[in-house]
């Protein structure tokens, strides 16, 4: 008799799919319950991804492999204990992409970070000609990096001399000069007909080798040279000692980019958004304050401008503002119980304030005046006061370890 193996095959194609199927499952459950444990622990820990990482770096579920990294160190004593059962790696930022290069100075007037590697990520902000960073990871041509303010994003190494401790130390122990005219250039040679080594931008910061009567000669992180004509800059003590955090003087610095256009991530005179016009109006008078709205909100003082039911009021808001107190905004107003703040701007007095919004401008909260922004008005959700207000967040410059 002819027996007929596919009776026998079609049960144990059955049986070995079945254990596969099982496998799978299984492997989703372990994928499932790491998710859910770095999700647990992301409040503690990491409750800013702007500012500490706590993150699935790799997950090959078929091969059961998970690599886990972050910035903190706590979070992997969490984690170990939690998901001790399971193969997981933990990967400590910086970790060894970066060997001992573990800082870098901005080499280029101003340097684009993006919130993932790639010229056609999302840019998340810019850092300045002389600025150090800490070099936390370099993957596809880029680093990923943390500014002054604590900010984590990603940046080509093109646009960064990367440093080790000693390399780092030599940097920062050169005498400086601060570059303080909206824009401009330094020059290969002294004399302004010579080639152009750079464009240059407000708060570019070159180390000072020598000076004559019409030049600095200064070094880039990078080891160029240049000129830069001395009446576009000043040494960084000079004018470190020339800042006063004063209403009168942000509101200056603030108008001085006036017209600046709109830029989603930017933070220098080339373009700002509207926390990025901010903080550098802040950065022109010597203090580092947070780079976000949604996180400048939580620094300062706050200043009451609403009402008992949560709404704008106008007249609270003249009674109790001062010049250069920040006001906050939200798009989700009375859609949300806890909106979300999506905007800032900076109060100039008499109603008025001046945002970034299109471009740099000045609008007014009252609603018979010509310049009156119906819009930003009614989303108006919080004020804060930064000036003569002691918060670790609102930073003199020369105390923060980047410039220190």
């Amino acid at each position: 008799m002819k027996l007929n193996f596919s009776y026998f095959c079609l049960p144990l194609a059955l049986f070995w799919g079945s254990i596969k199927i099982a496998n799978a499952q299984v492997d989703s459950t372990i994928y499932k319950n790491i998710v859910k444990t770095i999700d647990t622990a992301k409040p503690k820990f990491a409750p800013d991804k702007r500012t500490k990482l706590l993150e699935l770096a790799l997950a090959d579920v078929a091969n059961n492999r998970y690599v886990i990294q972050t910035t903190e160190n706590e979070a992997i004593s969490f984690l170990q204990n939690e998901l001790k059962n399971y193969n997981i790696q933990y990967r400590l930022l910086p970790d060894s992409s970066v060997e001992q290069k573990q800082y870098g100075v901005v080499i280029l007037s101003v340097a684009n970070l993006r919130t993932k590697p790639g010229h056609d990520e999302e840019m998340a902000t810019q850092v300045l000609l002389g600025t150090k960073l800490d070099i936390l990871q370099q993957a596809k041509g880029e680093y990923r990096v943390r500014t002054p303010e604590g900010y984590i994003a990603w940046v080509p190494t093109s646009s960064v001399a990367p440093m080790n401790a000693a390399e780092l130390q030599t940097w920062k122990a050169a005498p400086k000069v601060i570059y303080t005219n909206e824009f401009g250039k330094s020059y290969s040679e002294p004399n302004t007909k010579s080639l152009r080594v750079s464009d240059l931008v407000y708060g570019n910061i070159l180390a000072l080798l020598k000076e004559d009567k019409k030049f600095y000669h200064v070094q880039y992180p990078d080891g160029r040279k240049a000129y830069i004509l001395k009446q576009e800059a000043l040494t960084f003590d000079k004018w470190i000692a020339s800042r006063k955090l004063t209403a009168e003087n942000v509101i200056n610095s603030a108008k001085s980019m006036l017209g600046l256009p709109y830029l989603w991530g930017g933070t220098s005179v080339k373009g700002v958004d509207c926390s990025g016009f901010t903080k550098t109006a802040f950065y022109m008078n010597g203090y580092v304050i947070p780079r976000d709205a949604s996180q400048q909100v939580l620094a300062g003082e706050k200043v009451e401008i609403l009402n008992e039911n949560g709404d704008f009021d106008p007249e609270i808001a003249l009674k109790n503002l001062k010049p250069a107190d920040l006001l906050f905004f939200s798009s989700s107003k009375n859609k949300t119980p806890n909106p979300r703040v999506t905007h800032v701007a900076l109060y100039i007095g008499n109603g008025e304030f001046i945002h970034s919004a299109g471009r740099v401008r000045i609008n007014s909260m009252l609603k018979d005046a010509p310049n009156y922004d119906d819009f930003q008005t009614r989303t108006v959700v919080a004020a804060r006061r930064y000036i003569g207000i002691s918060d670790p967040q609102i930073q003199p410059i020369q105390e923060n370890k980047a410039y220190k």
